[in-house]
């Protein structure tokens, strides 16, 4: 199983960042994918979950409305756009896959090394 995150950086309050996840084929092919993100001292959390047939399985509140999902087949790609981004959005973000029940307490079995999102006020 083979997940690369990539595309986190630096960015100011109200700008944007797109993430990218390369994957395996063989990985790709999981129903569930996600995002998840982890604060230093906190549990990580799911942002955002895509399922069968790119149905969006879950949005965290916070997120809702400002962060986009999606995933691309020819390229085995899964992609996180990000919009108005806020301090409190800054953490390490890992791409997931077989993602088990979509939601606060969600759980992933493959995971990909992390990329770091820094907002500045």
């Amino acid at each position: 199983v083979q997940l690369q995150a990539s595309g986190g950086g630096l960015v100011q309050t109200g700008g944007s960042l797109r993430l990218s996840c390369a994957a395996s084929r063989r990985t790709f092919s999981s129903v569930h994918m996600g995002w998840f993100r982890q604060v230093l001292g906190k549990e990580r959390e799911l942002v955002a979950a895509i399922g069968r047939s790119d149905v969006i399985t879950y949005y965290a509140v916070s997120v809702k409305g400002r962060f986009t999902i999606s995933r691309d087949y020819a390229k085995n790609t899964l992609y996180l756009q990000m919009k108005s981004l806020k301090p409190e959005d800054t953490a390490v973000y890992y791409c997931a896959a077989d993602v088990r029940a979509p939601g606060p307490s969600a759980k992933a079995d493959f995971w990909g090394q992390g990329t770091q999102v820094t907002v500045s006020s």
